[in-house]
């Protein structure tokens, strides 16, 4: 790997970084478990991720960003909960999961994209939660389900 290529990989962290701080300021100001932090730290990784698949030799880019998919999955996962018919955390999860595609969309070099994408997210978050509060009366992250068959209660 060329100097060059190393500061364009560095270039590209930065920016997955910001990117994903963004998101996580967001989360962090709304008072979501996944919030600052963890945001940074899933686009910061999944950017390195995407780097590694297309700067050194030998490996596959689309298996890495496959794999990428699903560990963030496990991440998403661990923070839905249920709470008799309320399922909380399905938002952040979907932030988790949108915050490694930008990260990984970085890394790839599709810095415009990816910003634009961070910027609807943020915008969406803040602009759909006050839409389902005055539509649905809802708090936003909370799901209520009735009488769905299989559900235990």
């Amino acid at each position: 790997m060329t100097s060059q290529q190393e500061l364009e990989a560095s270039l590209r962290l930065l920016v997955a970084l910001i990117l994903g701080t963004v998101i996580g300021i967001e989360r962090e100001y709304h008072r979501h478990p996944a919030g600052l932090r963890t945001m940074a730290a899933i686009a910061v990784g999944s950017c390195l991720f995407a780097i590694v698949g297309t700067l050194v030799p030998h490996t596959d880019p689309t298996r890495i960003a496959a794999q990428v998919v699903t560990g963030v999955g496990f991440l998403g996962a661990g923070a839905i909960l249920r709470s008799g018919r309320s399922i909380h955390g399905l938002t952040t999860a979907a932030a988790i999961w949108v915050v490694a595609a930008i990260g990984m969309a970085v890394g790839f070099g599709l810095f415009i994209v990816s910003t634009i994408c961070a910027l609807m997210v943020v915008v969406f978050l803040i602009v759909l939660k006050h839409v389902e509060v005055r539509l649905f009366d809802s708090k936003g992250d909370e799901h209520e389900f009735h009488g769905q068959e299989g559900d235990p209660e």
